[in-house]
């Protein structure tokens, strides 16, 4: 095995026992395969976590909801292991492995005791190399995400995200809905399944992370057990850069309720960028719950909403700033208002000096509450590398937010926040508002 270069920061993590000081070590196997460990011998517990680049995005074209169907399917059945030999498997042993899509990224996680290790290890290999896709299997897990489908056809939050982003990138694969419709759920055979994972499933652009009951050594011949029989290469189709196309508009879905739902959103900011950090304290300060901006002037103020929210969305080919709220039809054009309002008043005047040290102060004393567990804290380890974070990230959070000034934050709050270019979606039947488009609800589920 290669040398191991071995970084030591500490953060406060609320754990049994107390305070326990992480050190991030990067592992390579010896087949190649790199990973982020740590170690953590007081339980015998092992969290592995991990994702591929490629996901809903590299559904084609009227099979959307593939990758969803593959993240659903892949503990179902594998080797020789039909699905209820490795659901007894996987239950016999107390072993969790579980799949996931998302936009850009397929990713899974492994929870296992050190005793049954082998036996996870074994099994996650199997899942990933030798999926098996059975009928039975595919028609109960396609029936599950058509049950869903049906009833995102009666949520009006569901139907205004899905206009927004259908509208919004009509000819990107962002404007398809990741859960997919009735039809191209149906549409998808297994042999698409097998493609997704032949595509996808490859050591390239792979990003591990491990926690718990086992050493470097350890991990990295696991690493090669597991991944090793993975392709090199991608095949995933390559996407597009991109920005949304409608932007200042907003569009009625016409729906029969007494409340509106809003969707909202422009084009953000890449994780790549150095200012990064500053627009994550200014959607602090923006929308990061009680006392935000938006919260004061819509909910405590005038009692618009129960709620509202922005957030950063860093997608690979089109970073976001997104948000929502709700609010009676007679009521909510004042809300959307008061949107704009507060994004062009950000714009103008930036964060006051209380705001931004009242949102750094929260970022950084909030976040060791999301290192209370391994799997959450190897979740982390791979979000990390997934935005090529460096592996000292965690011990600069204090230097990295304590150095932006409220000058940083006015420059960037002025490029950042661009009312004019807000796209709203409201679905319901909104007093007020006049639209510069509408749209039906969807029809089948897209």
């Amino acid at each position: 095995m290669k040398s191991l270069l071995r970084l030591v920061f500490c953060v406060l993590v609320l754990a049994p026992g107390g305070a326990l000081a992480l050190e991030i070590q990067p592992v390579t196997s010896p087949g190649g395969i790199k990973a982020w460990l740590v170690e953590d011998h007081r339980n015998p517990i092992l969290s592995l976590n991990f994702s591929f680049r490629g996901g809903e995005s590299a559904d084609p074209k009227g099979k959307e909801g593939r990758a969803r169907l593959v993240s659903g399917l892949l503990d179902e059945g594998a080797g020789d292991l039909d699905s209820q030999a490795f659901q007894k498997a996987l239950a016999d042993n107390s072993i969790t492995i579980r799949f996931d899509s998302r936009s850009d990224r397929f990713s899974g996680r492994m929870v296992t005791l050190t005793e049954t290790r082998q036996k996870a290890v074994d099994l996650l290999r199997l899942a990933l190399t030798e999926p098996r896709f059975d009928p039975e299997p595919v028609e109960r897990i396609r029936a599950q995400v058509v049950a869903s489908l049906r009833r995102d056809l009666q949520s009006p939050r569901t139907i205004a995200g899905r206009t927004w982003w259908a509208t919004s990138f009509p000819d990107h694969p962002y404007g398809r809905s990741g859960d997919g419709t009735l039809e191209s759920v149906a549409a998808v055979t297994a042999d698409d399944l097998r493609a997704f994972t032949d595509a996808v499933l490859a050591r390239e652009d792979l990003v591990v992370g491990a926690v718990g009951d086992i050493n470097a050594e350890e991990l990295g011949k696991l690493l090669d057990t597991v991944f090793g029989g993975l392709p090199e290469a991608s095949k995933a189709p390559a996407i597009e850069d991109t920005v949304p196309v409608h932007t200042g508009e907003t569009i009625v879905v016409d729906l029969k309720i007494p409340q509106s739902v809003v969707v909202f959103g422009q084009a953000g900011i890449e994780h790549e960028d150095p200012d990064w950090y500053t627009a994550n304290l200014l959607n602090r300060v923006m929308a990061g719950g009680f006392g935000s901006r938006l919260m004061e002037e819509i909910r405590e103020k005038r009692g618009l909403v129960y709620g509202v929210w922005a957030y950063l969305l860093p997608l690979d080919h089109s970073p976001m700033i997104m948000g929502g709220l709700a609010s009676q039809n007679a009521r909510v054009a004042e809300a959307v208002a008061l949107v704009r309002q507060e994004w062009e008043r950000m714009a103008e005047t930036g964060p006051t000096q209380e705001e931004l040290d009242d949102a750094r102060t929260y970022l950084l004393g909030s976040f060791p509450l999301s290192l209370t567990d391994s799997d959450g804290i190897a979740s982390i380890l791979v979000s990390l590398q997934e935005n090529d974070r460096p592996i000292d990230y965690l011990d600069r959070l204090e230097e990295i937010y304590g150095g932006i000034t409220l000058a940083d934050a006015r420059r960037v709050a002025a490029k950042l926040y661009r009312a004019k270019e807000l796209t709203v979606v409201v679905a319901g039947q909104p007093e007020g508002i006049e639209p510069a488009g509408s749209a039906s609800a969807p029809a089948s589920g897209g």
